[in-house]
């Protein structure tokens, strides 16, 4: 009888463990990786994209495992769908930049 006991006790924090790994890893990992496909799935050509490389282009055809993307006028690349990190908006400024011209607006502003 004992020993059922401390088997119960050797069994629940292990199952303490799986639960909170699932909830800190696994889940949120399953959820962006579900994001991600159904971002490469809503893109079109013409549609404006920066690959994992950091290679900004526009897609002028799609294959069934890539995109060809015009990175410059004339010159154009395959890159396979699973590399594609996101899809620009149009108008829309990347993070760093469009910070960077804040902090340089009100820097400009404070010297005057």
């Amino acid at each position: 009888m004992q020993q059922s006991g401390s088997l119960m006790g050797m069994l629940l924090p292990l199952a303490v463990f799986v639960v909170i790994f699932y909830f800190l890893i696994i889940r949120p990992q399953k959820k962006r990786q579900r994001k991600h496909e159904e971002m490469i799935a809503a893109i079109r050509r013409g549609d404006q994209i920066v690959t994992a490389g950091g290679f900004f282009g526009v897609v002028t055809e799609m294959k069934d495992d890539s995109f060809i993307l015009e990175v410059a006028d004339g010159v154009k690349v395959r890159v396979l769908k699973s590399s594609i990190q996101m899809k620009r908006v149009e108008g829309e400024q990347p993070a760093e930049t469009s910070g960077k011209k804040e902090k340089a607006a009100s820097e400009e502003k404070k010297e005057q």
